[in-house]
């Protein structure tokens, strides 16, 4: 006897029921970017944004599939990963006990164990038609998304055949896989390999301009756009000058500003807690020695700079 996949009941447990978010940030680049990948994915191709760490690439692809308005599997890629934990595997056993008393004077017992198979993400994904999100694919090794190769191009889910029936299902019409990954020289990233991007459009993201930026800043914090844009300003004229160990994102943005609608700062050098807020946030971007202790203080000349020159 075959045991039977995860349940419905546990598979809807996993999804994420998506709808469009009035506070998503739709400005010409956003919008542009939302329209091809939902047309790639209508025609039936995987999309794959990849892009530097800050670039809301997680955001983006849950509002692509908002769009798709299919229930969604999300997955965050891990170095530990391996095909099982995509598709599934056994686990747990089922018991079964038969008596029987047909002779009143003599009872015969029948006990079997069937190792239970579970379906992972990834399966439920292509049986029920969900839109899968692979966050961050790449920080798994690529032995383990091989088996993604006959999904995106054959329709075809290839499953172990111990303890089952079927050793393949098809995969649903309306299965739809979005991708995001950081460049290969961040720390943690495997290369993909090519028979895997091949079956991928891959759409390259970059930091957004300084008025899309700000407008989500302002949007995300509640603060004021002319506020948002000026601490935006600092951040990018702090990215401009390469004086950094790891890049400053539209998160410290966003660190900043949420800091200030909580404490009712205002972006002047004239607050001192907003200073002190800078300096927290973007001092942090650049390490040191010990002993560079002259380093570090041409460093945050450099930022009091920056603010004072930004934050009027």
């Amino acid at each position: 006897m075959t045991a039977p996949a995860r349940t419905m009941t546990e598979q809807s447990r996993a999804t994420i029921a998506l709808r469009p978010s009035a506070g998503f940030v739709a400005t010409q680049a956003t919008q542009d970017l939302t329209e091809r990948a939902v047309i790639y994915l209508q025609a039936g191709y995987p999309i794959h944004f990849r892009g530097p760490a800050g670039t809301g690439k997680t955001t983006l692809a849950l509002h692509v599939a908002a769009q798709i308005g299919r229930p969604v599997m999300l997955i965050v890629g891990d170095e530990e990963f391996s095909a099982s934990d995509l598709i599934g595997g056994q686990h747990g056993y089922r018991y079964r006990r038969v008596v029987d008393r047909f002779i009143h004077s003599v009872v015969k017992y029948e006990e079997n164990a069937v190792q239970q198979w579970v379906d992972n993400r990834l399966t439920t994904a292509c049986r029920e038609g969900y839109t899968l999100i692979y966050d961050e694919f790449t920080r798994s090794r690529p032995e383990a998304n091989n088996v993604l190769l006959t999904v995106l191009e054959e329709r075809m889910l290839v499953l172990p055949t111990a303890s089952r029936d079927e050793s393949y299902i098809r995969v649903h019409p309306e299965f739809r896989a979005i991708f995001t990954s950081n460049p290969q020289e961040y720390a943690g990233v495997h290369e993909t390999q090519d028979a895997l991007n091949d079956r991928l459009i891959t759409i390259d993201l970059d930091f957004y301009d300084l008025e899309t930026e700000a407008m989500i800043v302002a949007t995300a914090s509640g603060i004021d756009p002319d506020d948002s844009l000026r601490v935006v300003s600092l951040i990018h004229a702090y990215r401009e000058t390469g004086a950094f160990t790891q890049m400053p994102t539209m998160r410290a943005g966003m660190m900043i500003a949420r800091i200030m609608a909580l404490q009712g700062m205002r972006p002047t050098t004239q607050d001192p807690r907003f200073v002190a807020v800078c300096l927290d946030i973007l001092e942090s971007k650049r390490t040191f020695a010990s002993r560079d202790q002259d380093l570090r203080l041409q460093h945050r000349r450099l930022l009091m700079e920056l603010i004072t020159t930004h934050c009027v």
